[in-house]
């Protein structure tokens, strides 16, 4: 999981500090949960979540100024804790002194943003999620097809940068070759990309390191992509049954989610990059609703029903 602090907010969405730099710690951020703190300005704290970020916007500073100057101290120094990554005003909202002073009491970042604060809350816990996400890498190739974001896998040598350079060729666009950093950034939601070090590289034995956008253009690459289809290549073996209509779907789970994955046999004579090229189109119309595998087998019932009754 990739750290996060107060800091990466401030240069993120171009936020003011405004206590003293000197009193505070960036403490890392745990949870893209932000809490509005309406319930904690009225003295409510039984449950107050502490280590989420805590938004002020003109609702509860609004009320905060109604209060004595005992219940303000009171309330800020409660709101600050040594658990709390940052305290935020929207609207460009001048921050109370008793926040000030309870904040440097304890090193809490107190940040100010000219953006409302519906719109600062969502786009803050957008960002956090993204940064968040649960992370893992996989050996293998993404690809851009049409699209869909192919995942090719297999052993090593069986072709799987070959492949992508044929698709590249093709007009594809590349995203990750050998490692492939992947995250689950919502249920059902996964995206890859290149770790920075190899991003736009494409690995071609006998060949060498390749920059794939220097010789073919800024638009064969992309930065990342949702992941909608694994493909994994192994070495044909003869004594295997392979699916040769398309009705079996097997499935590669990569945290919570799943997504649809083919095996395809790699041998002398078999085009590999038109077989994925045409693997990510039928991924599509399935998804629209076209199954020639199951429309195949409906007709062939219907042929076989008919001759049964031609029989009698």
């Amino acid at each position: 999981m990739v750290k996060v602090t107060a800091e990466n907010l401030i240069e993120e969405f171009n936020l003011e500090l405004i206590n003293s730099e000197e009193e505070i710690a960036y403490r890392p951020i745990t949870t893209s949960d932000i809490s509005r703190p309406g319930m904690e300005m009225a003295g409510y704290f039984t449950y107050y979540p502490a280590k989420r970020i805590q938004l002020l916007g003109k609702t509860e500073l609004s009320f905060f100024s109604k209060l004595t100057n005992e219940e303000k101290k009171d309330r800020m120094v409660r709101l600050c804790t040594y658990d709390t990554p940052s305290v935020i005003l929207s609207r460009g909202l001048d921050a109370p002194e008793e926040l000030i002073d309870a904040a440097n009491e304890v090193g809490v970042p107190v940040l100010r943003s000219d953006m409302t604060t519906t719109r600062l809350s969502s786009q803050v816990t957008n960002y956090l999620e993204t940064q968040l996400a649960p992370m893992t890498a996989m050996h293998g190739v993404l690809i851009d097809i049409y699209g869909v974001g192919v995942l090719i896998t297999g052993s090593s040598g069986v072709g799987k940068s070959e492949t992508a350079l044929d698709l590249v060729r093709r007009g594809h666009r590349l995203v990750a070759d050998d490692s492939v950093e992947i995250k689950q950034e919502h249920d059902g939601v996964l995206v890859g990309q290149a770790p920075d070090l190899i991003k736009h590289l494409l690995e071609i034995r006998g060949l060498g390191i390749i920059n794939v956008m220097t010789l073919f253009g800024a638009g064969s690459v992309r930065n990342f992509k949702r992941i909608g289809l694994s493909i994994h290549l192994e070495l044909w073996d003869q004594k295997k049954q392979y699916d040769r209509l398309g009705l079996e779907e097997d499935m590669l789970k990569i945290f919570d989610t799943e997504i649809p994955k083919m095996t395809v046999p790699v041998r002398p004579g078999r085009n590999l990059a038109v077989i994925i090229e045409v693997a990510a189109m039928n991924f599509r119309l399935k998804r629209m609703g076209i199954n020639a595998a199951e429309e195949f087998t409906e007709k062939l019932a219907n042929v076989i029903e008919e001759g049964d009754r031609d029989e009698y």
